[in-house]
C-alpha cells in the first residue's frame, strides 16, 4: 500500500486566520463569501487543506498506480489572480457555467476574479451539483 505523500492534507489551521492573510480587501470578503455559501451547500464546516485551500467534506481515494490519500470533496482556494474553485464535474455543469458570468476553465477548476462577475445563483447551483455528485462518487 502506498504511503499518502499528497501534501494537501487536512490541516488543524484556522480557516478565519487563513482568509484574513488575502490582502486584498474585496477578495478577502469574497473568500468569506464563498466559504458561506459553500457551507450553507454541504452543511459542512470549512477545513484548511493544505497551506492554502479551504475544503468542505473529505473522501480517501486509491489511485490505478497504488497512491492514496484524502481530498477535500469540494474546496477553492484564493489564489493571487483569481479564486480557483474545485468542483468535480456533473452532468449540467457545462450548461451552468454558460450562465454563470465571467470565469475561465482549467482542467477541473474554475476560476473567477470576483465574485460580482458571477451569478452567485448560479454558482450555488455549481457548488450543489459538484457536492452531491461527490458525495455519491465517493460512498463509504
Amino acid at each position: 500500500m502506498a504511503k499518502n505523500t499528497n501534501k494537501t492534507i487536512e490541516t488543524e489551521a484556522s480557516v478565519t486566520d487563513f482568509i484574513n492573510t488575502v490582502e486584498d480587501e474585496t477578495k478577502r470578503s469574497d473568500g468569506f463569501k464563498i466559504i458561506e455559501l459553500m457551507q450553507d451547500v454541504t452543511g459542512l464546516e470549512a477545513k484548511m487543506w493544505g497551506p492554502a485551500i479551504v475544503g468542505f467534506g473529505s473522501y480517501h481515494y486509491k489511485s490505478e498506480a497504488g497512491r492514496e490519500g484524502d481530498a477535500p470533496l469540494v474546496a477553492f482556494s484564493p489564489r493571487k489572480s483569481s479564486f480557483s474553485l474545485y468542483l468535480p464535474g456533473y452532468d449540467g455543469k457545462v450548461q451552468l457555467l454558460e450562465k454563470l458570468g465571467k470565469h475561465k476553465q482549467s482542467g477541473g477548476c474554475t476560476h473567477i476574479v470576483k465574485l460580482a462577475d458571477v451569478d452567485n445563483v448560479v454558482l450555488k447551483q455549481l457548488i450543489k451539483g459538484a457536492f452531491e455528485k461527490a458525495k455519491t462518487l465517493h460512498k463509504g
